[in-house]
């Protein structure tokens, strides 16, 4: 118990979040985030996306509890034996991608993705995109809404409902998923190696603009997005015994 002696709170906007953060505050401390040993996230999947995002620098384990709405990423709210909790705690630890986005201007753009890059078009007009894999080209004219890149973690959320694969944690591979594809209309996507380096290029990107989003950071009018896993670059998030991250994917797979 020990290990996580100093705890900062964190909670996302909103009475729920506020009122327990104020509550565990009162009964267990709390100091600065860069002086913790652990983050506890008080919200939902959003919110713990956005602290994962803003402590991904620091190396300090982000442990969630449910605030909010969905909760796939956030641990069963309760106030009592917190220390414990956080003792006994299973470790997750996932890697994000790295988006490099290139714009009609020529601007260049990066960022990274927990969950996912996701090209979507910006108009009525369909997207029409170039998709190559490790330098060869898979897919010369892909008709079609969009296309995501997604980690095993964020396999469940964007990907899932793109009809995409759920991915386990130590399957060592990514998502292609299209979007409404309409060609090739039974293309259904790939699975690749976590290693590969995706390039995506937007053809007639003046009559059908799209924009590539990494989580939440998006950048319009592009015309080239490179994505690739970023190994060197680990985050630590904490679940309670008998419900990991892994056990959470695995059950998403026999859910009717």
């Amino acid at each position: 118990m020990n290990a996580f002696r100093n705890i900062a709170f964190v909670a996302a906007r909103g009475d729920a979040a506020e009122v327990a953060r104020d509550r565990l505050v009162a009964r267990y401390g709390d100091v600065a985030p860069e002086q913790a040993d652990v983050v506890v996230a008080l919200g939902g999947d959003g919110f713990m996306l956005q602290t994962l995002h803003q402590h991904m620098s620091t190396h300090v384990p982000i442990y969630g509890m449910n605030q909010g709405t969905v909760g796939f990423l956030m641990n069963e709210y309760s106030e009592d034996d917190l220390p414990a909790r956080l003792a006994s705690a299973i470790a997750t630890v996932v890697h994000p991608l790295r988006m490099r986005a290139t714009a009609a201007d020529g601007s260049t753009h990066e960022a990274l993705a927990i969950n996912e890059v996701a090209l979507l078009r910006q108009t009525r007009q369909t997207a029409k995109l170039r998709i190559a894999i490790d330098g060869k080209v898979r897919v010369e004219e892909l008709v079609c809404d969009g296309a995501l890149v997604a980690t095993p973690a964020g396999s469940t959320a964007y990907n899932l409902s793109a009809h995409g694969p759920v991915l386990p944690l130590d399957a060592g591979v990514l998502a292609l998923t299209p979007i409404s594809a309409f060609r090739p209309r039974r293309w259904r996507g790939a699975l690749l190696s976590r290693r590969a380096v995706v390039k995506i290029d937007v053809l007639e990107n003046a009559k059908r603009p799209v924009s590539a989003t990494a989580d939440f950071n998006e950048v319009r009018d592009v015309i080239a997005v490179e994505i690739r896993e970023a190994p060197d670059i680990s985050l630590k998030l904490l679940f309670d015994a008998g419900h990991g991250l892994e056990e959470r994917i695995l059950n998403e797979q026999f859910l009717s």
